[in-house]
């Protein structure tokens, strides 16, 4: 009986974690923008399952990926792994 209510409780943990964190829906490329130092970036936003949109930088011909518009601060080699971050 103890196994059968530890085994729910586990359950409703798990269920409950993986609702309430926002994931990346849809990541639309919006522009490439020119700095004056000739330094270029991708812009892009990221839909978050939450209904809010975030922006993300790509940098360095998209190896490079980065939190914000045109910030180059915060960053990870992974579009995927920043999209995350940024829904959170």
């Amino acid at each position: 009986m103890k196994f059968k209510h530890l085994l729910t409780a586990a359950a409703l943990v798990a269920l409950s974690s993986s609702v309430m964190a926002a994931r990346p829906v849809s990541i639309k490329y919006s522009e490439d923008i020119v700095l004056d130092d000739d330094d270029v970036y991708s812009y892009y936003v990221v839909s978050c399952s939450n209904g809010e949109s975030k922006d993300i930088s790509a940098w360095d011909n998209r190896k490079t990926w980065c939190v914000g518009k045109g910030l180059k601060e915060d960053c990870s080699k992974k579009q995927i792994k920043t999209a995350k971050q940024v829904c959170r």
